[in-house]
């Protein structure tokens, strides 16, 4: 069995198209794994989402789907909070109610079914608090085994949240984050994804065109300030 697993797209579908031209155009792929945050920051979240609905197995919901979904905050960072407070107050008039629903109702946690006798957990951020547990990556192995501790300790646990593309082994579970599609924050603006075939992950990251998608930005009806730091952070995964 062979799973595209994402996260993090964040209404960038000029990222997402890359991904999708790269592996489900060229490559066998028997699943789409998304591991939440479809929305916020991004121009085109009503492009993501119908994307995600027309070719995804698996979603589940991240605290921006949620916040989108339900007018909740995100509780994001700080230093990116205004940004996704400025864009979702932009889309959420604009989505259908449909969507906002979907967007609301997709699980916190998902376990696909599997062929291959190993037990795979989806997860946005931790199974201890789903929405906005933020583990870092190199946390101690005592804090991973306390997020990790609700889902009964898998074999593979799969989380976003972070936007940090990695994998670690704590005690039996390999943790796997493949990084955001669309909205990298590591200085490398490519699109980051994973492959999982066989019990073997694959990191994997894609170049896209980064100025058509800051030309979508500069379209938004946005503060010039707002669409200044969005397109910095698309070119240069980073914030200015």
């Amino acid at each position: 069995m062979r799973a595209l697993v994402l996260s993090d797209i964040h209404g960038n579908i000029d990222a997402l198209q890359a991904v999708d031209a790269l592996v489900l155009t060229r490559e066998r792929v028997d699943e789409v794994w998304v591991l939440g945050d479809l929305v916020d920051y991004g121009p085109a979240p009503a492009d993501v989402v119908d994307w995600v609905r027309r070719h995804a197995t698996r979603v589940v919901r991240g605290n921006h789907d949620h916040a989108m979904g339900t007018g909740d905050d995100c509780r994001s960072a700080p230093a990116y909070h205004p940004l996704s407070v400025a864009t979702r107050e932009l889309f959420r008039p604009q989505l259908p109610v449909e969507t906002l629903a979907y967007l609301a109702g997709l699980p916190l946690l998902d376990h696909p079914p599997h062929r291959l006798g190993d037990d795979v957990v989806l997860v946005h951020a931790s199974p201890r608090d789903p929405l906005f547990g933020y583990i870092p990556t190199d946390a101690d192995d005592d804090v991973w085994r306390g997020a990790i501790a609700p889902a009964g300790h898998p074999a593979f646990l799969l989380v976003g949240h972070t936007h940090d593309q990695f994998t670690r082994r704590v005690g039996r579970t390999q943790v796997v984050n493949p990084g955001s599609v669309g909205l990298p924050k590591d200085g490398d603006p490519r699109a980051a994804f994973a492959v999982f075939a066989d019990g073997r992950i694959d990191l994997r990251r894609v170049p896209y065109d980064t100025e058509r998608a800051a030309a979508r930005i500069e379209a938004l009806a946005l503060g010039r300030d707002d669409r200044r730091r969005l397109q910095h952070l698309l070119r240069h995964a980073t914030l200015p």
